[in-house]
């Protein structure tokens, strides 16, 4: 259980950053001067981690040296109990160092399709949704629904969220693929058990300054009328924007704004996003170096199942990692498989 912990340099980027907010135009960007807050919070509530750890560290000695000298029942007992939690608060500590990518501290974007199954592929769309905003909540992180596409029988067959706040993406990046539910169907008058399939896609949410290369001309943009929530004016205008990158294939909307015009920047942000992502995963230098048709994420390659019958159970296939409370799950409690996908591929 070794890992790298650089104190000194984290100190040094605290101090570089608030000399940021000692500057007399530092709250003229109230968002980027949130987000250097949050970071200089993130990286302090770090450190001090670490210097409780190592204050631990050197009770345990203490302990230890005691027990040297003369064995103690109570002071074995305390020095196990001791050392157990020490080692489950470094290896916290190990996976957040592990959250190292270039976009890993950026907040998400998520975006979830229902499979085919109709009401009950929608409703299952729907809980994942609820899930994903609950782990939201505990991690203190903002949530906000760029689109939404419902249905009037209920559930939804597309939604795309925004997830903010320092390493959701790095956590997040662990729930991209296909998502598999096991239960028996609440629409199903004969109480038959059915399997129903979502694809959960992330990416990380670029800043507004961030730019690359893309050719008008590769661009199909269409506008439409929102079905969202969000007041007289959205429901009544064609302000939603659909953006096609036709070289890639990748198709991304948002209607949460009032303006067409707002749509379409936060469309073209999701955009960059998806394209950048695919530029690092084929090593490619240029955006237009990329060819061939994206393909979202297949059925049948599900990276997790979440079983209520005949049993309960919730298992990733690409770790192991398994719980038998699956209502903790659905309720928000993921940590345990991110952290187990992230030592994954630290390996």
């Amino acid at each position: 259980m070794v890992f790298l912990f650089d104190l000194d340099s984290l100190r040094e980027k605290v101090n570089k950053l608030e000399e940021k907010t000692y500057e007399s135009d530092f709250w003229g960007d109230v968002q980027q001067a949130q987000k250097i807050m949050q970071e200089i919070t993130f990286i302090k509530d770090k450190i001090l981690e670490y210097e409780e750890i190592s204050a631990e560290l050197e009770d345990i000695e203490v302990l230890l040296q005691l027990l040297e000298e003369e064995e103690d029942p109570s002071t074995e007992k305390e020095l196990k109990e001791g050392t157990e939690a020490i080692c489950e608060k470094i290896e916290n500590l190990r996976i957040k160092t592990l959250l190292s990518g270039e976009y890993d501290k950026n907040g998400a974007i998520i975006s979830i399709h229902a499979g085919v199954g109709g009401l009950e592929a929608q409703d299952w769309a729907e809980m994942l949704l609820r899930m994903y905003k609950r782990w939201a909540e505990r991690k203190g992180y903002n949530t906000e629904i760029l689109d939404l596409l419902s249905d009037t029988e209920g559930g939804i067959k597309s939604v795309t969220l925004s997830i903010r706040g320092i390493n959701a993406y790095g956590y997040l990046k662990s729930e991209k693929g296909v998502h598999r539910l096991v239960r028996i169907s609440p629409f199903d008058s004969s109480g038959r058990r059915h399997t129903s399939f979502a694809s959960v896609d992330v990416f990380p949410e670029l800043d507004e300054n961030i730019e690359i290369d893309i050719n008008p001309n590769d661009l199909k943009i269409d506008t439409y009328r929102s079905g969202g929530a969000g007041g007289q004016h959205v429901n009544t205008t064609d302000s939603a924007i659909r953006i096609t990158h036709i070289p890639t294939g990748i198709v991304v909307q948002c209607q949460n704004e009032r303006s067409q015009h707002s749509n379409k920047a936060t469309a073209m942000r999701m955009l960059m996003a998806k394209l950048i992502e695919i530029k690092e995963l084929e090593q490619k230098e240029k955006i237009e170096d990329i060819q061939g048709q994206y393909n979202q994420i297949g059925w049948g390659s599900q990276i997790r199942s979440y079983v209520f019958h005949p049993y309960s159970l919730v298992k990733d296939h690409r770790t192991n990692a398994e719980t038998g409370n699956t209502s903790s799950v659905m309720d928000g409690s993921l940590d345990m498989f991110m952290n187990e996908y992230l030592k994954s591929k630290a390996k």
